[in-house]
């Protein structure tokens, strides 16, 4: 791997690249899903390749392969440097990446068990008792378990002088109950929705979720809503739990704070972003109870690493302070293009796909407020819990979320069970009403292992550090 690469940078140079970079990747995932006692997936996947970036007189040239050979390093040295010179023609603005940056290292994820040298029968045999437990719930129509490993391998190596091997290693599962009954659906997920919670460390993270031991509980939460009221709606306060937290955070800051999202070069599918330039340091993000960091650094993040895909290292940016924003996710490139250095935000998906600026772990950091406190504290309002559906505007501005589950609160306590919360806003005055955050104690970095952007499209592993946090006077279930 490291010939190879090292190969290919010196043919990139000797054809007129004053910058570039190899990044080698070799990649192996396992996946498996069991349904109603059924193993119905199991897939291996592993990939091997290379990609080669370069800037020619200010211009980027991006190609790569799977033919780990050295006429092919040079070959796709040659093709880069083509492109890099047929991109100049379209008299852009030449790339500025700032000051040189030559790391040599080396990172590993920290595990305690290693996810692939866990038997496979033993994942299964946990699986099973998982869906085992929900089936004995009444109306359960479908039960499924699942759980993910994955092992990324990648070298590094700049002409400036970088070469940083990583091992990264990511473990992640999910539980989903499904229950029917006269025309409704209703279902339940454990940790997290759509699919899984995520996280980089070993197979101790699956043994600390403990599927088995939550899945009777979640399936009867599923049989318990066919029969529970429906979200009211008009103006009322929220609790939203971690996990939607999380994900409230991802679209509403963390999407908007893509620097290349701001400066428009990724307008055309992932869209704008309404926190433009101008607003750095002098605008109200949300209240005083709203600090916001971007942090790859924090042990277990799905968005932690050592190095992003430029040789960054993983850091640790203020993004929101007391309500004001202040910073940006940033490459080497849009950094310098607001007099800054990168912060480490650029990843790709692949050896195939050209890094991108990709959200690390975006954290609302703790607040003071134990749940319990933040329950007894409101006389009237809706607990939320678990995301059951999203959507927002291109700029990251008007949203609207729905849950799995809601809990009417009344006099400071949790009351009856609602069916089909959702709740609508507007991203500042949303996080301006933003007055009681969760402790360290509620406090998770929830796993995000699906986030697309791009073209052609690449799906990150983002993660969010969150607590359960109260908004007031929101407006909830269907505007009327």
């Amino acid at each position: 791997m490291r010939d190879l690469a090292l190969r290919a940078l010196d043919t990139a140079k000797s054809q007129g690249a004053r910058y570039a970079d190899v990044r080698v990747l070799r990649e192996q995932s396992e996946s498996v899903t069991v349904r109603l006692q059924n193993v119905e997936a199991l897939t291996h996947d592993e990939t091997l390749g290379f990609g080669v970036r370069v800037l020619v007189d200010g211009y980027w040239g991006f190609a790569s392969s799977h033919k780990m050979t050295s006429e092919e390093a040079d070959r796709i040295a040659g093709e880069a440097v083509r492109i890099a010179r047929a991109s100049s023609s379209v008299h852009g603005k030449p790339a500025d990446i700032g000051p040189e940056s030559a790391i040599v290292d080396k990172y590993v994820t920290p595990v305690e068990k290693d996810p692939f040298a866990v038997p496979l029968d033993q994942k299964i045999a946990l699986l099973l008792s998982a869906t085992e437990a929900m089936a004995k719930a009444p109306n359960i129509v479908m039960a499924e378990a699942s759980s993910y490993i994955q092992r990324d391998e990648k070298l590094f190596v700049s002409t400036e002088g970088s070469e940083i091997e990583q091992t990264l290693i990511e473990t992640g599962c999910g539980i989903e109950a499904t229950a029917v009954d006269e025309g409704e659906v209703q279902r339940r997920s454990y940790p997290n929705s759509v699919g899984r919670h995520q996280g980089t460390e070993g197979w101790e993270f699956v043994e600390r979720w403990d599927l088995p031991g939550n899945a009777a509980r979640v399936a009867e939460e599923a049989a318990e809503l066919l029969r529970a009221k429906p979200c009211p709606s008009g103006t009322t306060t929220i609790i939203l739990d971690g996990s939607q937290v999380a994900l409230q955070i991802h679209e509403s800051c963390g999407h908007a704070i893509e620097l290349d999202r701001v400066l428009g070069t990724e307008a055309a599918f992932a869209g704008t972003s309404f926190l433009t330039t101008e607003k750095l340091g002098n605008f109200a993000y949300g209240s005083p109870s709203v600090n916001i960091t971007a942090d790859a650094t924090i042990a277990g993040g799905l968005g932690t690493f050592g190095y992003d895909d430029e040789g960054t290292p993983a850091h640790a940016t203020p993004v929101v302070r007391e309500g004001q924003f202040v910073g940006y996710l940033t490459s080497r490139e849009t950094a310098s293009a607001l007099g800054q250095t990168s912060n480490g935000a650029m990843r790709a998906s692949g050896w195939n796909r050209i890094p991108l600026i990709r959200m690390t772990n975006v954290n609302l950091d703790p607040g003071e407020w134990s749940l319990e406190e933040m329950i007894a504290d409101t006389k009237d309002g809706i607990y939320m819990e678990t995301n059951r559906s999203w959507s927002i505007d291109d700029r990251r501005l008007n949203f609207q979320f729905g849950t799995e589950v809601g809990r009417e609160i009344k006099g400071g306590k949790l009351g009856a069970l609602l069916k089909n919360p959702t709740y609508t806003g507007i991203t500042p005055n949303f996080w301006g009403s933003c007055d009681a955050v969760g402790n360290r104690d509620h406090w998770v970095v929830w796993g995000t292992p699906n986030c697309g952007k791009g073209q052609p499209e690449q799906v990150a592993h983002t993660g969010h550090g969150a607590a359960p946090a109260r908004f007031r006077d929101v407006q909830v279930g269907i505007m009327k």
